[in-house]
Parts: C-alpha cells; structure tokens; sequence
C-alpha cells in the first residue's frame, strides 16, 4: 500500500494557535483546542484534517514517523473520530494504540501483570473487530488472563495468517485506515445522512496520548457534567472508575463510584479532593468560556487531573430551555443567542406530560404522531364508553378505525386517541392538536375489531380494558403504564416566549372552536382567535338534537323555528368567546360541514333519532340516505349551504352580532370577524355579504346599538385563490384554509394520504408530506397569487392561514416572505409558533444588523 509524508496541512498539533477549524478537522478537534486556550490540562493531541482522512480512505497511507514522534516513546494513543457535527456519529474510539509485547512487559514491570494483560488483551480484542474486521465471536469479551491473552494472539494469527502487529506506527497507520474507511462506507453515510448530515460530510480524527489511569489505586477514569440533562437543574452528576480508561469503563464498571460525597458508597470527593475541586473549576471555565453546559471526560493519574475531552450536555426539551435562559441570564450568551439554541418543535413536547425517555419501552403500535404528549389508560373502542370510562374517573385511550364530528364527546372524555386510518390532517389529528390530546393516527398493521371490542397489532392481540400508553410525540403506543414526566410550563419557559414577543414581527393567532379552547389560546399569549369553527359548538347533547330537528324540518319556516332555540346558546358562546379574549381579535367561520355529520350512522343511532323526532324509523333512515353524498367534502357544504340554506348563517350571524353588544355593555368593545367557508365564486359571497348586513342593520335597529364587523372569506379552493382580485372587493380579510387548500391542489384526501404518502416521500415523489409541511411550490404559488391580486384591489387586506401548516416554521417563514399579516394553529402550537417567528426575525440579516440586543 503506497505511503506519503505528511505535511502542515495533513495534521496539527493541538495548542493554544494551531490552525483549527470545524470545517477543516471537526468539532472535537476544535473544543479540544478550546480547552487548551482555557490553560486546562489537556494531553498531547493532534488532529487529522478531513482531507488527510479522505486520503487515507482512498489507500493513501502516510508515513507516521513524523506524527508519532511528537509523542513520547512508547506513550500510548488513542483515536477518536472528529465530525463537523457530533450528532453525525462516526466510528468508535480505539484505545491503547502501541500496546504490544514489550509495552506488556513494561506495564507489567511498573503495575503488575493484572493491568498490563488485561491493556494488552482489550486492545487486541478492539483491534481484531473495529480494524482487521474479524468474526466478532472469535474476540468476544473474556475475563483477562495469560491465558485467555495467548488465546486472542493466536487466534488473530490463525485468521489473519500473520502475527499481531508489534509496529506502534503500524497499528496506528491501519487504524486510521480503518476508521477513515468505515466513515466512507454506504451504511455510515445513510446514517449519518438520517441525522441531518450532507453526503459530503467530511471526517476528522483526533490522536490523542492516553493518560495512564490504569496505574496505582490513585489513578483512575470518570466523566462528569454540572446539570441535570433531563431537567436542567443544577446538579453534579458522573462516576468515577478506579483504574480505567474510556467512557465504557465508567459505565459498565459496577466498582464505579460517585463523584459527591455519597451515603450509598465511596465518591471522588472524599477520595481526591483536589482532583474534583479542579473539576468543578474546570467546569465553570467552561460553562463562561465556551457557553455552554459541558460534560467533562477525565482522567486521574497518581492523583493528578487529565481532561480528555468535553461534550455538550445531551439535554432533553425542558433541559435545553432551562439552561439557554440560564445562560442568558447570567450574561454568558445573549438572550437572542438563547432563543435560536432551542428548537421551537420542542416547545409542544414541555405543554404535555411525557414518557420519562430514561425508562423503558414496550412498543406494541407504531404510527403517526399527530399530537404530542403521553397518557396511560384503559383501552376503549367507543366513544360512549370513552365518556363511561371519564364518569368513573378511569383514564381512557380512545382507539378508532377514524373519528368523526359525533366522536368529539368521546375524544374530550379519553386520555389520548390512536386511530387505524387517517394522516397529519385527519379529523383526529386537528382535534387531537386543538385538545391537546395525545394523539396517533394511520397506526401500521392494526385491525380494529368492533365487535369483539379488540385491536389486533401484529405483535399482540390487545382487549378493551387493556392498560395500554400513548406516546402521541414520537407515535407509538406502549404496553402497560410507564414513568410520566409532567408538563414543564416553568418560569423559563414563560421567559423564554417572554423574549420571543419582543422580536418576532408576525402576529400568532389560534384556532379555538369552544370557551375552553380560548382560555387555552389566552394562556399561550395568543394575539387572538383565527379561527374559531361554529359546527363544534353544536355536538353538546341539549344541541345535536335541536340541530338534527333543523335538519329534517320540511319547510324554511320550520328550520328558523329550530334554529331560533340554537340561537341563545350560539350567543351565550359568542359572549363567553369575547370575554375570555378581552378584546383580541375574533374570527368565527360560519357553519361548514354536510349536514349528515351531525346524523347518527347505526341503526341503533337511528331508532334513537326516531323516538326523539317522534317519526318513524324508515322515515328518518330514508332522510338520512337523502342527505348522503358520494364525495362530501366536495359536497353541499361550507358557503353551499349558506346560499341554498340560509337561516343558517342568518341565526349565527345575529348571534355574533347580539353577543358583540351584550360584551359592548360590559365595557369591552369587540369587532368581530365573519368567516365564510369554501368560497369559489364572487357571486356567492354577494349573496352571503347581503344576508349577513342586512341581519346587522337589523340588530342595530332592535338595540338601538352601533357596532363594528368585519367580512371576510376562507381561501380553501384553488378557484377562490384564482379569482381573489374580484372576491377582495366584498372581503375585509382573506384566510388560507392550508388543508383543503392542499387536498384540493394535489387531489389528496386529507384523511387517506397517509396510508401511502411515506412511500412517495421516500421515493422522492414529494420532499415532504404536504398536509404535514407546507407545499411552497404549488400550494404556496396558489398563495401568493391570490395574496398579489386580492390587494391589488384592496391594499388593506388583511392576509393569513388557519389551517395546521400556521403552526409550523416553514409556513412562519413563507408567510413573513409574503407579507402575511399573521398565523392561526391550534391552540397548542402556539408557543412553538411565537418561537419560530422570532428566531426568524432575528436570522433575517438586515433586520438583525440594526436590532439592538433586548438586554
């Protein structure tokens, strides 16, 4: 195999001016050459670029005379992979590089024959599997011994049909070849290209001379860290192994001690306690200098301190959000710099309760998580024995082949919802959201057997009563119950969204269909309601039956006679809705399903239906057929039935109206905002627009009252985003529907697309699913072009979406960029919403050169 000398640009040595750099040798690399500026005590290292590390996965194998005798002779190395991001990965460390026969005598002369065989025997073991490739079987782990050391030796020379190299230069030669080759390797790419990391990615390795840990009984390896990477709080945790080397010893080492004083045992404190003071300096330095949470792994060597490298903490949700405005507050980082450390997806994980990531899972079900958090319960298949289950106070999970309107009562009674069908935009994912309600749809390779009250898995045949756990944040459904942590709405948190506010330059809206939804909004610091769907209002039992009696009446005088008994509590909802906001903005989508949602669908249902009518049963089976349709999403809906039915807008309408004086007279003045649905036609919004003003003149006779409105339509047809120039002429606002929007653009069901569209996702069909991120190209065209021709006739249109895509980062983005006045998601989504648009505010570069820091 040719070799080649190395030069200046193939390895440094790491010191306080060596030419290192993340995107030249990788993120070890660099924090290694940190923690030498910062004066801590470091062993001899040098790092190998990414283009030394490609030359040698090429066969380019340099000559290491002039690497190793940087190094004192006979000192052992260590070889440790440097990606450009840690959480690429790479190939595992090697230790004790130049371990061989006479290293055996002079470790066994200095520290007994126990501690050199067992160095000499790991290493052959390591180097056998990570570097020759041979059966791992064959140099499985043994207690060490002279024996079972002759053993491996002679073993790697059967195999290898040549003795065990005895070369230091050439061990280290074939392990960098080794490591260098396993980063270029088809399996290492696909990994590391899952984590986030570009197909070019290049590699870094570190050589680093091994500090003897293995020597007297003051000697000895640990790993410690300053803060709790689960929670965030302060706490010194770690361990410390007598007479080790590497992370692994520390952990699987049941002589492992603690570092603090300890009453379960020995700790480093007691037994070094200059040594950990060091480390808790060390620590500190750390945490100011290189600003962040470190954790630190070390070495004690006949009493002395050796620092070997430092991580960042691997911190969960609440941990990272706890510890960026810690560092803010204590003037480490900027409160800017703090807002773009965390991940505003996150922020949905801290608004629920969680599976404790340190305990153990049995997963029965995978699928999509279409609403984050975790709850135990007994498994239901019904909604009425969901609502059964919530009246004696037992927690339930709710699992059905797909939900409907008529199974909101069940879903508000259950813990967490699995359904057999459905994708990010499916009724049980929008409510789920909106509820908060953990929530896992289009679950693979489960039948619902309804009859049999049981869920067949693949993996286990589950029975209702089962206890099962939903995990609606990474979408898996768990046996039994499992360690919860609560929600961690904290005073960091709170701080953090504080900061948010006062940078972000789009306003956050949330949907919310009931008071209980507001309240929720109101406490996310919503800047109001953009969406609040009236239909949900009608699903309460002293409702859905006045509602149905709307539905079979023969005549319009009939359906206003019902409607007239619907209208107080409409306004007793509106009053409530108002209040609860204070004066926020309030936008109310007038009524949009088909009818025959709100009948019931069994036969059972019917009869029930019949008695409550006082009609027979075929004549209300008969009506029900009448008002089925073959595709009713596309069917007589939305505006459809505010033109063809109209005492129905005309009722909520005055009940709008009625309930903006009502709060008017308690002092806070409302202008409400008139939603009608589905639009593709000016036409139908003349018809709409004329109906509902002359209901407002109307009122404002009966009362004797002014009041303020504003009318606007719900993008949610391509026709409509078409012909926005001529509907803006009758329309104060225009909202994008984002779901129909997109089913309607692609094609798509909505609530069908998920049984496939992971194979078109990868298959490079579609970059993503388009109900679940926002399609710029073709969807977002659509947006754009209604957003250009609708103020091209009003330039005072006020622009925004309400589908689920308001509360996603890309939408945030695309919005901002299209001059969008603001985002409505569900109620839930907010903070992630008022975190995304502020860390898009601060990374727009010619704002942010002129925006002053907020401390």
């Amino acid at each position: 195999m040719p070799t080649r000398n190395l030069n200046l640009m193939d390895y440094s040595e790491i010191t306080s001016s060596a030419p290192i750099a993340l995107h030249s040798h990788g993120w070890r690399a660099k924090c290694l050459q940190r923690l030498v500026r910062l004066e801590l005590p470091v062993p001899k290292t040098v790092a190998l670029s990414f283009a030394a590390v490609r030359a040698i996965a090429a066969g380019s194998i340099p000559d290491l005379g002039t690497m190793v005798g940087r190094f004192d002779a006979g000192q052992l190395l260590s070889v440790r992979p440097s990606a450009e991001n840690p959480d690429w990965g790479g190939p595992g460390a090697i230790l004790n590089i130049g371990m061989n026969d006479a290293r055996h005598a002079e470790i066994a002369a200095l520290h007994g024959e126990a501690v050199a065989t067992a160095l000499y025997l790991g290493f052959v073991q390591s180097y056998a599997q990570h570097v020759a490739r041979l059966d791992p079987d064959m140099f499985s782990e043994v207690e060490p011994s002279a024996a079972a050391l002759r053993a491996a030796l002679r073993d790697y020379e059967s195999e290898m049909e040549d003795p065990f190299p005895q070369d230091p230069k050439r061990q280290l030669a074939e392990v960098l070849r080794s490591m260098a080759r396993a980063w270029e390797g088809t399996s290492a790419r696909l990994l590391r290209q899952a984590r986030g990391a570009p197909a070019e990615a290049g590699l870094g390795l570190v050589v680093q001379a091994m500090a003897a840990g293995y020597g007297s009984e003051t000697s000895g390896t640990g790993v410690i860290q300053f803060i709790d990477a689960t929670t965030g709080t302060p706490q010194i945790t770690g361990r410390y192994a007598a007479r080790g080397q590497g992370r692994d010893e520390v952990s699987d080492n049941p002589r492992a001690i603690y570092l603090t004083r300890d009453k379960r045992g020995p700790s480093l404190e007691e037994q070094h306690p200059e040594a950990f003071a060091q480390l808790i300096r060390h620590g500190a330095i750390c945490r100011e200098r290189l600003r962040e949470e470190m954790q630190i792994e070390f070495t004690v060597v006949d009493g002395a301190l050796w620092v070997l490298d430092a991580l960042k903490v691997q911190h969960s949700s609440r941990s990272a959000i706890r510890t960026a405005v810690s560092l803010a507050n204590d003037g480490v980082i900027t409160r800017k710099e703090a807002l773009l450390r965390v991940s505003p997806l996150t922020l949905a994980e801290l608004l629920h309760r969680q599976v404790d990531p340190r305990g153990k899972r049995d997963v029965l079900v995978r699928g999509i998580a279409a609403s984050p958090g975790a709850a135990t319960g007994r498994l239901v298949f019904t909604s009425q024995a969901a609502q059964a289950s919530a009246s004696r106070g037992e927690s339930c999970i709710l699992a059905r082949r797909e939900t409907s309107p008529e199974d909101i009562r069940g879903m508000h009674a259950a813990s967490g919802v699995l359904t057999e069908r459905g994708g990010m935009t499916s009724h049980a994912a929008v409510i789920g959201r909106g509820l908060g309600l953990p929530c896992i749809v289009g679950a693979t390779g489960v039948r619902i057997d309804l009859k049999a009250k049981q869920m067949h898995t693949g993996r286990a045949l589950l029975s209702e009563g089962d206890l099962v756990t939903i995990d609606g944040t990474t979408g898996e459904l768990l046996k039994g119950t499992v360690d919860l942590l609560d929600a961690a709405q904290d005073e960091s948190f709170t701080t953090l969204l504080e900061w948010a506010d006062n940078l972000r330059d789009i306003d956050v809206r949330a949907n919310a269909d009931t008071p209980t939804d507001a309240r929720i909004a109101r406490g996310f610091n919503a800047g109001g309601i953009g969406l609040c769907r009236t239909e949900h209002m009608f699903f309460e039992d002293d409702r859905l039956t006045v509602m149905r009696e709307m539905i079979f009446a023969d005549t319009a005088q009939d359906r206003a006679a019902a409607l007239a008994r619907l209208l107080p509590m409409q306004r007793s909802d509106f009053i409530e809705l108002f209040s609860i906001m204070q004066g926020l903005p309030v936008c109310i989508r007038l009524f949009d399903p088909p009818l025959h949602e709100f009948l019931p669908h069994t036969r059972e249902g019917m009869g029930k239906l019949a008695d409550a009518l006082d009609l027979p049963l075929s004549e209300v089976t008969r009506r029900s057929e009448d008002l089925a349709e073959f595709n009713p999403m596309l069917g007589l809906r939305g505006v459809r039935l505010g033109v063809t039915v109209p005492e129905i807008y005309e009722m909520q309408a005055r009940a709008i109206f009625e309930a903006t004086i009502e709060t008017a007279d308690r002092g806070e003045k409302v202008v409400p905002e008139i939603m009608i649905p589905l639009v593709s036609a000016k036409r139908e919004v003349e018809l709409v627009k004329a109906r509902i003003d002359a209901i407002a003149a109307s009122v404002r006779v009966e009362k004797g009252t002014e009041f303020e409105y504003r009318l606007g339509v719900m993008v949610e047809t391509p026709r409509a985003a078409l012909r926005a120039a001529e509907i803006a002429q009758h329309s104060d606002f225009m909202s994008f529907g984002t779901n129909d929007l997109t089913q309607m653009t692609y094609g798509l069901s909505r609530d069908d697309a998920g049984k496939f569209m992971s194979y078109y996702v990868q298959a490079g069909v579609y970059p993503e699913d388009p109900f679940h991120v926002l399609d710029t190209d073709g969807v977002g065209e659509l947006l754009l072009i209604a957003a250009e021709r609708g103020r091209s006739v009003r330039k005072d249109l006020t622009l925004s979406i309400c589908g689920e895509h308001g509360g996603s980062p890309e939408s945030i983005a695309f919005c901002r960029n299209a001059g969008f006045d603001y985002v409505s998601c569900s109620a839930y989504r907010v903070p992630v919403a008022r975190l995304a648009a502020a860390q898009l505010t601060i990374g727009d570069k010619d704002k942010a050169k002129a925006m002053p820091d907020l401390r």
